[in-house]
């Protein structure tokens, strides 16, 4: 086994404690003013929020560009930490919404087209498509104390924001509230405007953070677990095509429902990478050998080495060719996806949606037998991986599984372009005009 990996599989590997309550469902053991959370014993993880980039509708040459600064980012990874990328659909959030999209009253004579307006952008967006899009990355690492670990996250985290500032994506921070508040959305569905936490209160008071986000309930199942009254399934990507498209995850994460798909990466320095394939390749050479020295004994001297021997060979060459002249990495990956349904038939019925679109990109999405519990854990931005599926890639074929689909936001400067979540129509916006989908321009 590689010795990257066996670290990070000791690292993550802690005694199993039957939970008592729904709180000790959550690995949450502290968390700190900046953000930072300790989920184990000396793991510690830090969240990032990032934007979206308008990479499902720029043109070919564009994209090429966007692929390779995100494999640019990719390969910029520290291999001594675990990185989480996380799309979350979550429920859009009313009171957020009134106050950061709607127009603001001013008292002149437009006051009546802004009300109308806010109330036409109000029914579409908590309609049927109430849903909102938000992505994190989670860098977790291993560290003696709370210190090492800041100082750590402060390095990583300067470096992130500036390639994720190279691809047009800007990447900030999490605050504590914040990361609370992905969890309380995900575990009490449906009472969003009723998280309320302050950290200084609740030290003062001497309350369990837990208390703010768990749900009343916790039940898991052999293939999926409730959450109170809401149902919930963790899949992961079994099998890969051998070519994805870059649009799969786009298409997972287009379901209308509360859900979340995780790609963990694990990466490898270089030099051990190196190592490993030149090892592999020589022992598919001695199994060459072996062969042919078995056919000249049988005076069998014009034999054809087989298919499956000569496919390994090739295969072992290119990746050790990609590591050595391509400025390629290798990486550990495990996809996982979780969603949520107000019913057993509905939750069905969402996983076979879920698991076509994968077949539909030569893929399988195949749901966890008794792992449903490490399957969540590891499904949620917590920096946790409790997950047995890794899969080699390199960073080529991890670029594949683009975060990134079209932006959703109304810049302060400049023409956007982009794809509406609620809407599903372009727009076209300025600082001073917003477009709208029946033509009109309205003042902002």
């Amino acid at each position: 086994m590689i010795k990257t990996l066996r670290n990070i599989g000791k690292q993550d590997k802690e005694k199993f404690v039957v939970p008592k309550g729904v709180q000790d469902c959550i690995p949450i053991t502290a968390i700190y003013d900046d953000g930072i959370f300790r989920v184990g014993k000396d793991k510690y993880s830090k969240s990032f929020k990032f934007t979206d980039i308008n990479f499902a509708v720029a043109s070919r040459e564009d994209k090429e560009a966007m692929f390779l600064e995100y494999s640019e980012l990719l390969n910029s990874l520290d291999s001594g930490a675990t990185t989480k990328i996380t799309i979350n659909n979550r429920r859009l959030n009313r009171l957020d919404f009134e106050k950061t999209i709607l127009m603001p009253l001013k008292g002149d004579a437009l006051d009546e087209y802004r009300e109308e307006y806010n109330k036409m952008l109000l029914e579409r967006a908590m309609g049927a498509n109430a849903y909102t899009q938000e992505k994190y990355i989670t860098i977790s690492v291993n560290k003696k104390n709370v210190e090492e670990a800041r100082s750590y996250f402060a390095r990583v985290g300067a470096d992130l924001i500036a390639h994720f500032g190279r691809l047009g994506s800007k990447c900030v921070e999490m605050e504590t509230d914040e990361r609370l508040r992905i969890f309380h959305d995900f575990y009490r569905a449906g009472e969003e405007t009723s998280f309320r936490f302050d950290m200084k209160e609740t030290r003062k008071k001497g309350h369990d953070f837990k208390d703010f986000i768990c749900p009343d309930s916790m039940e898991f199942e052999k293939d999926y677990f409730k959450i109170g009254e809401r149902y919930g399934r963790v899949l992961f990507l079994r099998e890969y095509a051998s070519y994805i498209k870059d649009a799969m995850v786009a298409e997972l994460t287009e379901l209308n429902r509360n859900l979340m798909l995780s790609i963990d990466v694990v990466p490898v320095p270089t030099d051990e990478a190196v190592r490993e394939a030149e090892n592999r390749l020589l022992g598919v050479e001695t199994n060459v050998t072996n062969w042919q020295r078995r056919q000249n004994s049988n005076n069998n001297f014009s034999a054809v080495v087989p298919y499956d021997l000569e496919q390994q060979r090739k295969e072992t060459r290119e990746m050790l060719d990609d590591l050595t002249t391509r400025d390629q990495r290798m990486m550990f990956a495990v996809v996982t996806l979780v969603h949520l349904a107000d019913s057993k038939e509905e939750l069905d019925s969402d996983t076979e949606t879920l698991q076509s679109i994968a077949r539909k990109h030569l893929c399988q999405l195949s749901t966890l037998n008794w792992q449903q519990a490490e399957g969540l854990v590891t499904a949620l931005p917590l920096g946790l991986r409790r997950i047995d599926a890794l899969r080699t890639l390199t960073t080529e074929a991890l670029a594949v599984l683009m975060p990134f689909k079209a932006q959703e936001i109304l810049h302060q400067g400049g023409v956007y372009y982009g794809q509406n979540t609620i809407s599903k129509n372009l727009i076209l916006a300025n600082r001073w005009e917003l477009l709208n989908a029946n033509g009109f321009v309205l003042g902002v």
